[in-house]
């Protein structure tokens, strides 16, 4: 990955909006985030959408754990093939040069350090970068942790896509998860609605966007995490 764009990105100054982004606006911001010639993981949910939005020129190579390297955007009408779909089950293009795999193959290049980044969905992430996506931890609940735990830990960095808040408005960043991890200290980044927030083990969260939400309203929401804003 090319460390050039992950710096100028990382240290642009902090700036905000007075509307939360959409998931097309976010997953805009993201793919625009992601270098030239990485090779990614979207997860299920919300980050399969970014390939909808990463420019041919970038040449990034999308990774799906269900055996396929070099996908594109979203099928849609007649693009749609049945047997060409992604994780999610989302039916997607191929673009020149796709190969296929057997799984096994795909999982030894997850764990492998092969992908230079993995976008995935979370319940929870702590501002030291643990990650808790798969069970909240509800008796009953039944396991579905799937391929995360290997791309959280594989790949050279790993981004959340998610909702800052829950839909009663609980948080979801945390000092501490307080449901079942996927991986410890793993997440560098979280993109989400409200904020784009870089990560770092000391757990002080660099603050580089806030969409319809003012420093001041995130910090209240948020006593115990410590924020400080991009360029300050």
């Amino acid at each position: 990955m090319s460390e050039q764009t992950t710096e100028a990105a990382d240290v642009q100054a902090f700036h905000s909006t007075d509307t939360p982004l959409t998931q097309d606006e976010l997953a805009r911001v993201i793919a625009d985030d992601i270098a030239p010639g990485s090779f990614v993981n979207l997860g299920i949910g919300q980050p399969t959408t970014v390939s909808n939005y990463l420019s041919p020129e970038k040449k990034v190579t999308l990774h799906t754990e269900n055996g396929m390297l070099g996908f594109g955007p979203q099928a849609t009408g007649d693009q749609v093939d049945e047997d060409l779909i992604n994780a999610g089950k989302i039916p997607v293009t191929e673009l020149p040069g796709a190969s296929y795999f057997h799984h096994a193959d795909s999982f030894a290049m997850m764990r492998g350090g092969h992908l230079d980044v993995c976008v995935l969905g979370a319940y929870q992430v702590s501002a030291t970068g643990d990650l808790a996506n798969w069970s909240t931890g509800k008796p009953g609940a039944i396991p579905a942790v799937g391929g995360a735990m290997d791309l959280a830990i594989g790949a050279k960095d790993t981004y959340v896509m998610m909702d800052l808040f829950t839909k009663k408005g609980d948080r979801k960043l945390m000092a501490e998860c307080t449901f079942p991890l996927t991986g410890v200290g793993c997440v560098s980044r979280i993109y989400s609605d409200r904020a784009v927030l870089l990560l770092d083990p000391s757990g002080v969260v660099t603050v580089r966007e806030l969409h319809g939400l003012t420093f001041e309203e995130l910090q209240e929401r948020h006593p115990d995490v410590r924020f400080e804003k991009a360029g300050a």
